[in-house]
């Protein structure tokens, strides 16, 4: 497995997570638990911009992992 692969198959895996987070925040009784949640799902939403870029960055310098 490419690294690139690797790369795209962990910010598919922390998009779901994201998700996840994202719905216990809305669902959850306990207010505390709920700002957790959302402050998780933030820092998430950093690190999949973070991934995003990452890949766009491997894609560029290696054509061949393009669309992969």
């Amino acid at each position: 497995m490419t690294v690139a692969s690797q790369v795209k198959q962990t910010l598919a895996s922390l998009k779901a997570i994201h998700a996840g987070l994202q719905q216990l925040a809305l669902t959850s009784q306990d207010e505390t638990a709920q700002r957790t949640f959302h402050e998780a799902m933030l820092t998430a939403e950093q690190i999949i911009a973070e991934l995003k870029d990452r890949v766009g960055r491997l894609e560029f310098e290696e054509p061949q992992y393009h669309g992969k």
